[in-house]
């Protein structure tokens, strides 16, 4: 059985700057990629980022200058490094992991909440 364990999240300032890991562990083959979504109350989750083991990173438009993803493939773990902050990045974050060679498999961690306010 795999696990994702998130830690990091919490109560942050608007401005503010707030880092998430994520790291996986249990029977995993490969890693192809890692990522990070979120929901916010009424509305679906969403796609924040997402990096490759190779280092192909994608980010969301929403959040593009503002957050950074990176990973430490030998400790099957990734990072979000979030700045500037808004009100409006309130909403629980959740870490995603697919892994397998020829056939793959999706594995998501518990969320962790993230809240800017002052």
């Amino acid at each position: 059985q795999v696990q994702l364990v998130e830690s990091g999240g919490g109560l942050v300032q608007p401005g503010g700057s707030l880092g998430l890991s994520c790291a996986a562990s249990g029977s995993i083959s490969v890693i192809n990629y890692m990522g990070w979504y979120r929901q916010a109350p009424g509305k679906e989750r969403e796609l924040v980022a997402r990096i490759s083991s190779g280092g192909s990173t994608y980010y969301a438009d929403s959040v593009k200058g503002q957050f950074t993803i990176s990973r430490d493939n030998a400790k099957n773990t990734v990072y979000l490094q979030m700045t500037s902050l808004k009100p409006e990045d309130t909403a629980v974050y959740y870490c995603t992991l697919n892994y397998g060679g020829a056939v793959s498999f999706r594995s998501w961690g518990q969320g962790t909440q993230v809240t800017v306010s002052s």
